[in-house]
Protein backbone atom coordinates (compact mmCIF):
# COMPACT_ATOMS: atom_id res chain seq x y z
CA UNK A 1 0.00 0.00 0.00
CA UNK A 2 1.62 3.39 -1.04
CA UNK A 3 1.64 5.73 1.62
CA UNK A 4 -0.40 8.17 0.11
CA UNK A 5 -3.48 5.66 0.64
CA UNK A 6 -2.83 5.40 4.51
CA UNK A 7 -5.05 7.17 6.72
CA UNK A 8 -3.99 10.64 7.96
CA UNK A 9 -3.77 10.01 11.60
CA UNK A 10 -3.85 6.99 14.08
CA UNK A 11 -4.76 7.51 17.85
CA UNK A 12 -2.88 6.01 20.45
CA UNK A 13 -5.41 5.01 22.76
CA UNK A 14 -5.04 1.34 23.88
CA UNK A 15 -2.15 0.50 26.52
CA UNK A 16 -0.55 -1.62 24.50
CA UNK A 17 -0.30 0.49 21.87
CA UNK A 18 1.28 3.02 24.47
CA UNK A 19 3.72 0.75 25.38
CA UNK A 20 4.58 -0.42 21.43
CA UNK A 21 5.53 3.16 20.87
CA UNK A 22 6.92 3.65 24.08
CA UNK A 23 10.16 1.92 22.99
CA UNK A 24 12.87 3.74 20.62
CA UNK A 25 13.56 0.47 18.82
CA UNK A 26 9.89 0.07 18.03
CA UNK A 27 10.42 4.20 17.26
CA UNK A 28 12.78 3.38 15.21
CA UNK A 29 11.05 1.00 12.96
CA UNK A 30 8.09 3.08 12.79
CA UNK A 31 9.97 5.85 11.57
CA UNK A 32 11.53 3.90 9.12
CA UNK A 33 7.72 2.28 7.72
CA UNK A 34 6.28 5.10 7.79
CA UNK A 35 7.93 6.22 4.05
CA UNK A 36 8.07 2.92 2.39
CA UNK A 37 7.10 -1.08 3.07
CA UNK A 38 10.08 -3.23 4.34
CA UNK A 39 10.75 -6.87 5.11
CA UNK A 40 11.56 -8.24 8.59
CA UNK A 41 15.23 -8.40 6.96
CA UNK A 42 15.35 -5.06 5.40
CA UNK A 43 14.36 -3.61 8.52
CA UNK A 44 16.80 -5.74 10.95
CA UNK A 45 19.32 -4.36 8.35
CA UNK A 46 17.92 -0.94 8.58
CA UNK A 47 18.02 -0.38 12.12
CA UNK A 48 20.93 -2.47 13.27
CA UNK A 49 19.10 -5.50 14.85
CA UNK A 50 19.11 -9.26 14.57
CA UNK A 51 16.54 -10.57 12.37
CA UNK A 52 15.06 -12.32 15.42
CA UNK A 53 14.87 -8.96 17.29
CA UNK A 54 13.27 -7.45 14.24
CA UNK A 55 10.54 -10.13 14.06
CA UNK A 56 9.49 -9.57 17.83
CA UNK A 57 9.40 -5.97 17.62
CA UNK A 58 7.59 -5.78 14.64
CA UNK A 59 4.85 -8.60 15.55
CA UNK A 60 4.42 -6.25 18.81
CA UNK A 61 3.41 -3.02 16.47
CA UNK A 62 1.05 -5.41 14.36
CA UNK A 63 -0.44 -6.66 17.62
CA UNK A 64 -0.65 -2.83 18.55
CA UNK A 65 -2.26 -2.17 15.32
CA UNK A 66 0.64 0.53 14.45
CA UNK A 67 1.59 -1.56 11.54
CA UNK A 68 0.89 -3.79 9.01
CA UNK A 69 1.37 -6.31 6.26
CA UNK A 70 0.59 -4.28 3.18
CA UNK A 71 1.62 -6.84 0.61
CA UNK A 72 3.85 -10.51 0.88
CA UNK A 73 5.69 -12.55 -2.25
CA UNK A 74 6.74 -15.82 -2.11
CA UNK A 75 11.04 -16.38 -1.96
CA UNK A 76 11.92 -19.70 -2.46
CA UNK A 77 8.79 -21.55 -0.77
CA UNK A 78 8.39 -18.69 2.04
CA UNK A 79 6.35 -16.15 2.43
CA UNK A 80 8.21 -12.80 2.79
CA UNK A 81 5.67 -9.70 4.83
CA UNK A 82 6.05 -6.53 3.44
CA UNK A 83 4.98 -4.37 6.61
CA UNK A 84 4.51 -0.51 6.42
CA UNK A 85 2.61 1.76 8.93
CA UNK A 86 -1.50 1.32 9.57
CA UNK A 87 -1.40 5.65 9.30
CA UNK A 88 0.87 8.15 8.00
CA UNK A 89 0.99 9.95 11.71
CA UNK A 90 0.29 8.67 15.23
CA UNK A 91 -1.34 10.79 17.85
CA UNK A 92 -0.13 9.99 21.42
CA UNK A 93 -2.92 11.03 24.17
CA UNK A 94 -2.07 13.29 26.52
CA UNK A 95 1.19 12.38 28.63
CA UNK A 96 -1.05 14.35 31.95
CA UNK A 97 0.64 16.94 34.22
CA UNK A 98 4.76 15.17 35.29
CA UNK A 99 4.13 12.29 32.51
CA UNK A 100 7.31 11.42 30.42
CA UNK A 101 7.01 12.64 26.58
CA UNK A 102 7.50 9.92 25.19
CA UNK A 103 8.38 11.34 21.45
CA UNK A 104 11.35 14.20 22.81
CA UNK A 105 12.71 11.47 24.54
CA UNK A 106 12.75 9.24 21.30
CA UNK A 107 13.90 12.85 19.49
CA UNK A 108 16.49 13.33 22.00
CA UNK A 109 17.85 9.76 21.73
CA UNK A 110 18.08 9.64 17.94
CA UNK A 111 19.61 13.44 17.99
CA UNK A 112 22.12 12.51 20.36
CA UNK A 113 23.21 9.58 17.94
CA UNK A 114 23.19 11.16 15.26
CA UNK A 115 26.43 11.47 13.50
CA UNK A 116 28.55 14.28 14.54
CA UNK A 117 29.43 15.60 11.33
CA UNK A 118 26.16 15.66 10.06
CA UNK A 119 24.65 18.82 9.56
CA UNK A 120 21.72 19.50 11.91
CA UNK A 121 19.91 22.84 13.20
CA UNK A 122 19.16 22.30 17.07
CA UNK A 123 18.16 25.63 19.07
CA UNK A 124 15.83 26.77 21.84
CA UNK A 125 13.86 30.09 22.14
CA UNK A 126 12.14 31.48 25.12
CA UNK A 127 9.05 33.40 24.13
CA UNK A 128 7.06 35.68 25.48
CA UNK A 129 3.57 35.49 23.43
CA UNK A 130 0.15 36.06 23.76
CA UNK A 131 -2.15 33.20 23.71
CA UNK A 132 -3.16 34.40 19.94
CA UNK A 133 0.46 34.41 19.01
CA UNK A 134 0.87 30.79 20.88
CA UNK A 135 -1.46 29.43 18.70
CA UNK A 136 -0.83 31.03 15.63
CA UNK A 137 3.21 29.97 16.11
CA UNK A 138 1.61 26.40 16.63
CA UNK A 139 -0.85 26.05 13.56
CA UNK A 140 2.15 27.75 11.51
CA UNK A 141 5.12 25.11 12.18
CA UNK A 142 2.38 22.40 11.92
CA UNK A 143 1.83 23.49 8.91
CA UNK A 144 5.19 23.40 7.91
CA UNK A 145 6.02 20.71 9.04
CA UNK A 146 3.23 18.73 7.05
CA UNK A 147 4.36 20.67 3.68
CA UNK A 148 7.76 19.24 3.95
CA UNK A 149 5.95 16.08 5.11
CA UNK A 150 4.48 16.17 1.17
CA UNK A 151 7.89 16.84 -0.34
CA UNK A 152 9.73 13.73 1.25
CA UNK A 153 11.06 11.53 -0.77
CA UNK A 154 12.44 7.75 0.31
CA UNK A 155 15.25 7.69 -1.98
CA UNK A 156 16.76 10.14 0.43
CA UNK A 157 18.73 10.25 3.55
CA UNK A 158 16.19 10.49 6.32
CA UNK A 159 15.76 13.70 8.04
CA UNK A 160 13.88 14.23 11.64
CA UNK A 161 12.13 17.11 12.29
CA UNK A 162 11.04 17.87 16.28
CA UNK A 163 9.68 20.69 17.64
CA UNK A 164 8.28 21.91 20.38
CA UNK A 165 6.11 24.82 21.71
CA UNK A 166 4.91 24.85 25.28
CA UNK A 167 4.49 27.11 28.43
CA UNK A 168 7.42 25.93 31.08
CA UNK A 169 6.14 24.77 34.24
CA UNK A 170 5.57 28.38 36.46
CA UNK A 171 8.69 27.70 39.29
CA UNK A 172 8.04 29.11 42.52
CA UNK A 173 10.25 32.42 42.91
CA UNK A 174 11.16 31.96 46.32
CA UNK A 175 12.15 27.95 45.71
CA UNK A 176 14.85 29.44 42.66
CA UNK A 177 16.04 31.82 44.31
CA UNK A 178 17.15 29.38 47.31
CA UNK A 179 18.73 27.66 44.50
Amino acid sequence: MPTDELPETLHVTTDDQMRAVSNLTRHRIMAMLRFEPATITQIAARVGLAKGSSSYHVRLLERAGLVKVVRTRKVRGVTERYYAMAARSIVLPDRGEGGPDVLMRHAVADLEESPAESQRHVGMMHLRLTEEQFAELGARLGALAREYRELSDPSLPDTSLVFALFHPARRNETEGDAK
